[in-house]
């Protein structure tokens, strides 16, 4: 069979081609026969896969890369891990294949030219890539959904955000392109079909099969991408099931885990909550009226204003009695300032959503005033799934007027739960740490401790009231106890047995976990009463609110027993002010001691131990708090992945620390849950009708 009959062509162009090719000399029509002969397409199919995984290492590139050299083999590297994921069951890595190819075929059928597909492809992902490379670099944070937004709104300022390195950067991504458009010039210049998609088929039929074939694959991958961010839905039983784990506590670990498609999809469109039923600007402004009236109430009898006073919140990382859990007892009490202090003052126990992990939405909750109980099961971060695209994001530190007056310390790195971001849309001047433009001023640690120390945490926080003669509002986590515990403490006396009462034995691991985390809660002990002793001295109003956010994930024993998933959820707080507050007329001397509560709650108890006049939303709180002590979504004594919150009926505790069952809820106390499902849904997700009254703000 000759050449010209090996790859069929419609018969008016093999007649030109013909006629063509037989105006040239022998020599010049067998070259020309050559080099236009059409690729057969199981070369196509070859270099379909090759280029679809070259984009996802050139993606990969993008989230692994950590200094401004480009570097093939780290990228390399990082593929072959995830192929690599596939002999122990993961296929993360054709997750991202298929994606990517779906891509591709949308590219293919809308050009319809295989190579100009193949060249845009690799274009956008080399694009995508530094892009990615110079978002890490700058604030160690990939590519979000809310980025988009930015760069619809903002491209002109995008230049005052590049790092150092950003020109090389960007010099090799456009060497990559050009490379890459040159290659896909030259196989389509060799190819006698140009790479032409629909070859055969008459042009009607012909544009019928490109439409299709645009519009099969794009409703696909929309699909995937609506329905992935929410729980049991088909695009999230495929994601999971191919090996996607979510590790939303650091955007760029997810991406270099999962890969950035598949990390950036996922994010794209989370389902938040559902609406409530009767939701509009009626049903808000009638909510509104309510809790006004019910702030007028509340402020007739008190006189103070809330934001006269610096307000400290202290989240203390794991900080909870371990004497508390169920089979543990110590030589000695750990915590005796403390124990001693929360008799003295409000105080009492916190109910976590967490165990082990799950600070940042113990802290959104605390800084918010929302609950995760409100918000669907399919979102497990509001750092992460909720703040970056919020439109509206009211939070208790605003309250304070401009944003030089709220501070936020943090002794590690800004990019976990992409807080030195979320900080800044919340309106804080200031989020010092370990890294980035405002680095925190003592990283003390202690013996041979990973972290820096409370006490060099406090003397950030010292040196920031001092500073002002204002008022402020501070916001501070410490990480002087956080995970593993690895005997760092050289003069540990900490001895860790069975109680008379323990069902099981602890293991030696289990034990000697426990002395560390121990002797780190004496340590906090002893710099907490220090740093209160401090603030007693500091001329101005100062209240602290002090939380432990959740217990560590060491009860490996007690956890085993699904009877104790409350007792690992219930952590130590206690709301102070110091004797400059007592000077204008606030007092420590209170009832409320041994009091449960949740984060959601603090604001509104540190408002009422001030005596302190409220604002609509205040007033809600503090009204709620009234009926229901505690609440948080389902608790679990495992660490709690990145998947979704727990199954099950929300937790719900009275003031003994009870369970509650909603059903036996007078009608009010269920009313008030319904408006604080409004209330949540018209911040996070609704059309904001509350921005628009009174509901946030402090009375004059």
């Amino acid at each position: 069979m000759s050449d010209d009959q090996s790859v069929p062509t419609p018969h008016a162009d093999q007649h030109v081609e013909e006629l063509y090719i037989r105006t040239l000399e022998p020599e010049e029509a067998r070259d020309r026969k050559c080099t236009r002969r059409p690729w057969p397409w199981w070369a196509y199919a070859i270099a379909f896969i090759l280029v679809d995984i070259l984009a996802l290492a050139i993606l990969q590139q993008g989230v692994t890369q950590t200094s401004t050299r480009i570097q093939l083999s780290s990228s390399l590297d990082s593929l072959w891990t995830m192929v690599e994921k596939m002999g122990q069951g993961n296929f993360v890595f054709l997750l991202n294949i298929v994606i990517i190819a779906i891509i591709y075929v949308i590219l293919l059928m809308a050009t319809n030219r295989f190579w100009i597909a193949s060249g845009i492809l690799l274009t956008v992902a080399t694009g995508i890539a530094a892009a990615e490379h110079l978002k890490i670099s700058a604030r160690y944070e990939v590519i979000l959904p809310s980025d988009l937004n930015f760069l619809g709104s903002n491209t002109g300022d995008i230049m005052s955000f590049l790092p150092d390195g950003a020109p090389l950067v960007i010099g090799a991504a456009a060497a990559v392109i050009v490379v890459s458009v040159a290659v896909c010039a030259v196989c389509s210049h060799f190819d006698g079909r140009h790479g032409a998609m629909v070859w055969h088929a008459p042009r009607p039929l012909g544009a019928a099969i490109r439409v299709i074939g645009v519009l099969v694959p794009a409703l696909l991958l929309g699909g995937y991408t609506m329905s992935v961010g929410t729980v049991d839905s088909w695009g999230y039983q495929v994601s999971r099931g191919m090996g996607d784990i979510p590790s939303m506590w650091d955007s760029v670990y997810d991406a270099q885990r999962n890969g950035p498609l598949v990390s950036f999809l996922r994010q794209l469109d989370p389902k938040i909550m559902e609406q409530p039923e009767g939701y509009g600007k009626e049903k808000m402004d009638e909510v509104a009226a309510r809790y006004a009236k019910a702030a007028a109430s509340i402020n007739e009898d008190r006189d103070h204003t809330l934001t006269d006073s610096t307000v400290i919140y202290v989240l203390s990382e794991s900080f909870s009695d371990p004497t508390r859990v169920p089979g543990v007892e110590l030589n000695k009490d750990p915590m005796p300032f403390i124990r001693q202090l929360k008799g003295e003052t409000t105080s009492g126990l916190m109910l976590s959503s967490g165990y082990g992990g799950g600070t940042a939405n113990l802290e959104y909750m605390g800084l918010t005033g929302l609950s995760m109980v409100n918000f669907d099961e399919s979102l497990t971060s509001p750092y992460q799934q909720v703040l970056p695209t919020a439109c509206w994001t009211p939070s208790v530190n605003q309250l304070w007027g401009s944003p030089e007056h709220s501070i936020g310390l943090h002794p590690y790195e800004p990019s976990m739960y992409s807080r030195e971001t979320n900080y800044e849309k919340l309106g804080f001047s200031h989020f010092y740490a370990l890294e980035g433009k405002d680095i925190i001023s003592h990283q003390d640690k202690i013996d041979d401790s990973p972290y820096v120390s409370d006490e060099a945490t406090y003397e950030s926080t010292l040196e920031e009231v001092r500073k002002s003669e204002d008022s402020q509002f501070l916001q501070v986590i410490t990480m002087q106890n956080h995970m593993p515990y690895n005997d760092w403490y050289a003069d540990n006396d900490f001895e860790v047995t069975d109680s008379s009462d323990s069902t099981a034995a602890m293991t030696d691991t289990e034990k000697e976990s426990l002395r560390t985390y121990a002797k780190g809660m004496e340590l906090t002990d002893e710099a907490t009463k220090e740093f209160l002793e401090q603030l007693d001295g500091i001329d101005k109003p100062v209240t602290v609110v002090f939380y432990g956010d959740h217990l560590p994930g060491i009860y490996t024993t007690a956890g085993a027993d699904s009877s104790n998933s409350l007792a690992l959820h219930l952590t130590d707080y206690f709301i102070w002010s110091n004797k400059a507050s007592e000077k204008n007329g606030v007092s420590n001397t209170t009832d409320d001691s041994n009091v449960y509560s949740s984060p959601n709650f603090f604001i509104a108890q540190a408002a009422d131990q001030m005596h302190a006049k409220v604002s609509p939303y205040l007033a809600f709180l503090t009204e709620l708090h009234t009926r229901i002590a505690a609440m948080e979504p389902p608790v679990v004594n495992t660490i709690q992945g990145w998947d979704r919150i727990p199954e099950g009926q929300p937790i719900y505790l009275d003031a003994d620390g009870q369970p509650m069952s909603e059903a036996d809820m007078d009608a009010e106390t269920r009313q008030m849950l319904e408006d604080y499902k409004l209330i949540q849904y018209d911040i996070v997700a609704g059309d904001n009708y509350l921005k628009e009254t009174d509901f946030m703000t402090l009375p004059d």
